[in-house]
């Protein structure tokens, strides 16, 4: 039984290193690759739930009573190109900020940006 379900474990695991890598890393770069990983458990899991056991492609034929339903695999599609978009804008704006900044460590980055605050008041 449990083994039966072995792609539902898949997006267990994949959630939990995607989340992990965002929360413990402070690189942007690599809360980038964290989120991008959580992402692609989200998509595994969504394609799991639209498997129709025994169904076929929704395309007319004789015989054929049983087919999967294909709105998953489209909204899917569609989250994978709404996912690149955000990745490409993700590492432009880490560009931009290693430009500014000298760094893309989130620690740093704060640190530099408290001190220029801290300097506007005095």
């Amino acid at each position: 039984m449990i083994l039966g379900l072995y792609n539902y474990w898949i997006v267990v695991v994949l959630m939990m290193i995607g989340l992990y890598i965002i929360i413990a890393h402070g690189n942007l770069i690599k809360k980038i690759v964290g989120l991008n990983i959580f992402q692609t458990s989200v998509f595994i899991f969504y394609i799991s739930i639209g498997n129709v056991e025994g169904g076929t492609a929704p395309i007319w034929g004789e015989g054929i009573t049983l087919y999967s339903n294909p709105l998953p695999h489209v909204l899917i599609l569609t989250a994978i190109v709404v996912g690149i978009a955000t990745t490409a804008l993700g590492l432009a704006l880490a560009v931009r900020l290693k430009e500014a900044y000298g760094s893309i460590e989130e620690d740093d980055i704060q640190a530099m940006d408290d001190q220029k605050t801290d300097n506007k008041h005095c």
